[in-house]
């Protein structure tokens, strides 16, 4: 048990965060909220981890609970009928999955092993129903996940989803090749490749099954709601990149905002960690003058009309969720083992990743 032995609507007790990552407002003015649902979905995804043999058993039994991507996605899409969220939950961890099958590959100079799973992830996103049982159990797993996606909104969402994760896959790819020639981005470089290796736009793009609603364009691309949308997940991203500096200076990354600081703005570790935390500070503040804005855009939608009314609750439900991404998040950081890098063997290896499936000896 992690999250709900906290309380599902409290914020968790007994977590120690380091002052260097504390984040008072976020204690203070965006409470934590679970849904429901989520100690059957920690459950259901934990035996679909098993049953896709996206890890062996024994990294399951050891390691999944503790790794808390259930809580993470319990935490961000309130309100999603049950089996949208285990969707999207499975994905989830299908992600993080995938993101150290990518990591692997890089760390172990598999250049050829990476390109064809990159190119079969891409058709698999295109046809997952040809792929459900692929040997590789990355593939197989992605498109389980997605054709359950797919069934939830109009044709038209599913294609912009598969859109938007091409694109992901293909910063992955960069990130493949920056990494392997030791390539750091600049500053602005790096945070336009961070939007698509973090997905921000999936994220996003998943608040509308959970909302039951597919947004048209007129609404989507709204500034405001778009603001919204995006503070929520660079918040996301840069706490991620502050929290996980440690990891990934260990593992020789290149992909960090921190390491663009120190590399290109000749900025000392101290520095850097002080102006991410800085960007993450200003993220929150931005989003709360934003949340307001989405939010009389979401009563303006009401203008009287049955679809007027469902896109005003819709958006309503969306920018809620939105808020709940900044606790999930940050809390997540504290509670999951992916970031106690001092608790393991080898700072540079993790210890849940699947070595075997991975081809290591």
């Amino acid at each position: 048990m992690h999250a709900l032995s906290h309380g599902t609507t409290s914020t968790p007790t007994g977590i120690a965060v380091p002052p260097s990552l504390a984040l008072p407002v976020i204690e203070a003015a965006f409470p934590r909220r679970l849904h429901p649902y989520w100690p059957r979905l920690q459950e259901k995804t934990r035996a679909w981890l098993l049953e896709k043999r996206l890890m062996p058993a024994d990294k399951v039994e050891e390691y999944a609970d503790g790794l808390c991507y259930t809580d993470l996605m319990a935490g961000y899409y309130l309100g999603a009928a049950d089996e949208v969220l285990q969707a999207i939950a499975d994905y989830s961890a299908w992600f993080f999955v995938w993101d150290d099958r990518h990591d692997r590959d890089i760390v172990h100079g598999r250049a050829a092993s990476w390109r064809r799973l990159r190119d079969r992830l891409h058709s698999a996103l295109d046809a997952p129903r040809d792929h459900l049982h692929h040997e590789d159990p990355v593939v197989a797993g992605l498109a389980d996940s997605v054709l359950r996606l797919y069934a939830f909104l109009p044709e038209t969402w599913n294609a912009r989803f598969a859109r938007h994760f091409h694109a992901v896959i293909e910063a992955y790819d960069r990130e493949f090749r920056n990494r392997t020639e030791g390539v750091v981005p600049t500053v602005e470089e790096y945070l336009r490749l961070r939007r698509l290796t973090f997905a921000h736009w999936i994220w996003t793009d998943l608040l509308e099954p959970s909302a039951g609603c597919e947004l048209p364009d007129r609404v989507r691309k709204h500034p405001a709601y778009r603001r919204a949308a995006l503070l929520s997940q660079e918040f996301a991203a840069w706490y991620n990149d502050l929290c996980s500096l440690p990891k990934e200076i260990a593992g020789d990354e290149v992909h960090n905002l921190g390491i663009s600081l120190i590399t290109h703005e000749q900025m000392t570790l101290e520095e850097a960690i002080g102006e991410v935390r800085r960007r993450v500070e200003e993220c929150i503040s931005a989003f709360l003058t934003a949340e307001k804005e989405a939010l009389e855009f979401a009563d303006a939608l009401a203008d009287g009309t049955v679809r007027g009314k469902e896109l005003s609750s819709a958006v309503r439900a969306c920018v809620g969720n939105m808020r709940n991404w900044f606790s999930s998040v940050y809390w997540f950081h504290h509670e999951s083992g992916r970031y106690m890098v001092d608790s393991w063997d080898d700072r540079s290896t993790p210890p849940y990743v699947n070595n075997e499936a991975a081809g290591e000896k």
